[in-house]
């Protein structure tokens, strides 16, 4: 089968499309003919060798990609799964054999979820790990209707998901924005859209002069961010957060590697997506065979959406 893949950690130029066996599942496990694979920030980690030490077994040529959709090829022994049927998954590349972006994959029964008809295989690709790390993120949080949450990096896929969610359950969202992007962020729910940069938290806290219950930083600024915070409110952080908290905010990190087998919270989240409560942004949808061009957009930035492998 074909795959994007990687034999040594670099730039874009080191992806190329090899050749891997078919992968057999096991039992508890599908085989999904893949259609789709969203290319995510965490990709061009992966490739460029952030993410050096890898686990026992998982060895070059390495395949990126945590997010897919595609259709049930076969299912391993005691699947409830059919063949034709329209799914969607996150999964791990830190496994041998490696991760979405490839024809075919195995993925564990127990993270696969069904894709309403209202939503196309490629628009699919780009829900999985980041409304994840969303819903986790608002779990954690347990934030209650009426109150605030601010979100940085509200442009991007995981805060847009961010506002839409933090609006559907009651909270007033305070959400940051380029000038570029005002409309955008704006058009996803947020109450107030505050301008973006190193005076952000000052801008959230002139829209909340107490400081806001919670924040997510999508935006990954660290510790500057902790002046948009009251007392003793709340912190949620993607990558680990830089710096030391302060006035009792409590810092906490998400990691979606722990709710990759959570497929009963992303159907739903696709039930949200299917009646328009979130929206699927797709930037383009590229051949497999241009996955170093859609790493090189990535990196370039303002890509509003994810870009998306077809295969």
């Amino acid at each position: 089968m074909r795959a994007v893949g990687f034999t040594e950690f670099g730039g874009p130029e080191v992806l190329r499309i090899i050749s891997r066996a078919v992968p057999e599942p096991g039992p508890g496990q599908v085989r999904v003919r893949v259609a789709a694979a969203a290319v995510n920030p965490t990709d061009l980690a992966f490739r460029s060798g952030a993410h050096r030490s890898m686990p026992a077994g998982v060895e070059p040529p390495y395949t990126p990609g945590m997010d897919l959709a595609g259709v049930v090829d076969v299912a391993g022994d005691g699947g409830s799964w059919l063949p034709g049927e329209r799914v969607m998954a996150a999964v791990s590349p830190w496994v041998p054999g490696g991760g979405a972006q490839a024809e075919f994959a195995v993925v564990d029964a127990d993270a696969l979820a069904r894709i309403p008809e209202a939503i196309s295989l490629q628009a699919a690709a780009t829900l999985p790990m980041n409304a994840l790390t969303v819903r986790a993120a608002l779990d954690q949080l347990a934030l209650k209707p009426g109150q605030s949450l601010a979100i940085t990096g509200a442009a991007g896929i995981v805060g847009g998901y961010a506002i839409q969610l933090g609006r559907a359950e009651g909270l007033r969202v305070i959400a940051d924005a380029a000038d570029a992007d005002t409309d955008l962020v704006g058009g996803l729910g947020a109450h107030v859209v505050v301008p973006r940069g190193p005076d952000v938290a000052a801008a959230i806290r002139r829209a909340v002069p107490d400081g806001v219950d919670g924040l997510l930083d999508a935006a990954v600024m660290g510790a500057p961010v902790l002046p948009a915070v009251r007392d003793g409110g709340q912190v949620i952080a993607v990558r680990p957060f830089a710096g030391e908290t302060e006035r009792d905010i409590a810092v906490s990190l998400v990691l979606v590697f722990h709710h990759l087998h959570e497929a009963d919270r992303l159907e739903r989240l696709a039930e949200l997506a299917a009646r328009g409560t979130l929206t699927l942004r797709v930037a383009d949808v590229l051949p497999a065979e241009h996955a170093a061009e859609a790493h090189r957009r990535m990196a370039a930035g303002g890509v509003r959406g994810r870009l998306v492998l077809a295969f």
